[in-house]
Parts: C-alpha cells; sequence; structure tokens
C-alpha cells in the first residue's frame, strides 16, 4: 500500500454549518462520524452537534477508530484589555484539546470581525481593520497563547480567516513576521487564502516553514466575483455557496499538493467546504473530492 505523507481528514462544517446555523441543523453527530467512517475520514475537528464532554467524545470517536485534530479558538489579544481573561480560556481550551491528543489549535482573532468580535453590534458591516497597537497587542497574546499551547505538547496554528483582521496577503505576512515562529504557526486555508485576495500557491511556498495545519477549501470563483461587486459581507457569501471541497470548485490543487508532498508535510490536511448540505450532499461531495485528491497524489507520486 501506498504511503500517504499527510492524512486526510474532514471538517464538520461540511455537514453542519458554523457560520450559517440553519445549514444541516438537523444533521445529528451520528450521521455526522458515520459519514466520516464510511469514506475513510479519520480524523476530524470538533463540531458544535459533537459531545462536549471528553469522555463522550473520545467515546464516540474511539468506536470509529476516528480522532479529534484541532478545534476553532476565537481570541480577543488585539484589545491588550481582555489579554488575561482571554489568556485564561486559551488555557482551558488547550486542557481539553490535549486531553483529546490534539496537536494543534486553530486559532483566529475576532476584534475587529463583524461577525466574531463580541463588541460588535448585529447588523455592523465591514472589518474594522488594526491600528499599530492593536497589531503589537494582538502579536503579544498570540506568542503568550502559543507559549500554553507549548506547555501541552501542541502548537497554536493562526487560521487566516475571511472577514477577520488577518485575512489579506499583507496582513498574514504582517502577522507572521511580528510573532515568535517558536510559538505560532500558520493554519494554511486554501480557500481562504483566494477569499482573502492570495494566490493559495505562493501563499503556500512563502509561508511553508510555518505552516503546521492545512485546510483544503475550494472556492467559486463567480459568486466571489459577484459578492466583491456587489460588496457582499462573509456570511452572506457563505450562504451563496462562495466555498465548497477541492474537485468541485474553481481551484487547482494539482500545484498544491504537488507542493505538500514535495517537501514532506505530514500534518492533518482537512476537507472543508462551508456550504448548504440541502444543496450539496456533503458525502457525495466528500467522496468527489476525495477522488480528485487521490488521483492528483497518483499522479504526483508517479512522476
Amino acid at each position: 500500500m501506498r504511503r500517504k505523507l499527510f492524512r486526510i481528514g474532514a471538517h464538520p462544517i461540511n455537514w453542519v454549518g458554523e457560520d450559517v446555523k440553519e445549514h444541516g441543523e438537523h444533521t445529528t453527530y451520528d450521521q455526522i462520524l458515520d459519514d466520516m467512517q464510511s469514506l475513510g475520514l479519520l480524523g476530524t475537528e470538533m463540531g458544535r452537534k459533537y459531545p462536549q464532554e471528553a469522555a463522550a467524545l473520545r467515546q464516540e470517536l474511539d468506536k470509529r477508530g476516528m480522532q479529534l485534530v484541532s478545534q476553532w479558538k476565537s481570541v480577543l489579544f488585539s484589545d491588550p484589555s481582555c489579554r488575561r481573561e482571554e489568556l485564561e480560556s486559551y488555557r482551558r481550551h488547550a486542557q481539553f484539546l490535549h486531553e483529546m491528543g490534539c496537536k494543534v489549535i486553530s486559532t483566529c482573532e475576532s476584534g475587529g470581525s463583524p461577525q466574531f468580535d463580541p463588541r460588535r453590534s448585529p447588523g455592523q458591516r465591514g472589518v474594522i481593520r488594526l491600528d499599530e497597537a492593536g497589531w503589537k497587542s494582538l502579536a503579544e497574546g498570540l506568542n503568550a497563547a502559543g507559549a500554553i499551547a507549548s506547555e501541552y505538547g501542541m502548537k497554536l496554528t493562526y487560521h487566516h480567516h475571511g472577514g477577520t483582521v488577518v485575512e489579506r496577503p499583507e496582513e498574514i505576512d504582517r502577522l507572521m513576521e511580528m510573532t515568535d515562529p517558536e510559538f505560532v504557526s500558520l493554519l494554511y486555508d486554501t480557500g481562504h487564502a483566494y477569499f482573502g485576495g492570495a494566490d493559495p500557491l505562493a501563499l503556500l511556498r512563502k509561508h511553508y516553514d510555518r505552516i503546521a495545519y492545512v485546510h483544503l477549501k475550494d472556492v467559486r470563483k463567480e459568486v466571489l466575483a459577484h459578492a466583491r461587486e456587489t460588496e457582499l459581507d462573509f456570511i452572506e457569501c457563505i450562504k451563496r455557496g462562495v466555498f465548497t471541497l477541492p474537485g468541485t470548485g474553481d481551484l487547482d490543487f494539482r500545484p498544491i499538493i504537488g507542493e505538500l508532498l514535495q517537501r514532506g508535510y505530514d500534518g492533518w490536511a482537512m476537507l472543508e467546504g462551508e456550504q448548504d448540505p440541502a444543496e450539496h450532499p456533503p458525502h457525495e461531495y466528500a467522496r468527489t473530492s476525495l477522488n480528485y485528491l487521490n488521483k492528483i497524489i497518483l499522479e504526483k507520486e508517479g512522476a
């Protein structure tokens, strides 16, 4: 049997929306995990429908031969007055993921984001970009949180993300420059890279040495172009189907997978394509995506 250098898992967001709650609202965690297991996807991120207690979640994963890989953690480090409370919350989060055997913590700054910042009112639009003080505070907070993750044998992997203060290529560059490589790694997301205006392959090559976790997400370019023209916000983009799974959108994953294979990436790569499961059946899309990616892997290994 050929050896895969990296392991492919899946995010439950393909079955149940996190940002758009009505997507897959009646789907059960049993259905999600059974679908993943049937496809050979034995790594998953945490989902809102999953059992929230470690013992119960571990029981459900163990009986399917699966493991938890990570869980999203919003932080508000750009506001220094929140740092102590945020770091205490981060430690609790790290303790839970350590107990579950995770090695990476998906981490994203919520400050300034219309959908994630708890200080903003419903209906407010547009990302409030960081000033110099905000950048400094964010970097300091991430370094401190990364040190906590390191205590538990894990890495803080920063998730550049649409609709946040770190989504554009120059913002990703700045975050990498201002943070300590010992404590802050990068969660490389193909879809959010393109959404934020970056060339996904160029971003991968530029920051590969900081990448410790990967999300494989495709983009429907026509949907994104229309969203830009009509100034739709991030949530509306999700509702319109801007993201999908690799091989079912418009990004070319051949050079991306080739780069990961060539460089020997050996972490998890998670299938992620947040969209309405009623219109885009998750099991069918995941199977199509796996076939597409495995074909690329075979081609690259045989080259």
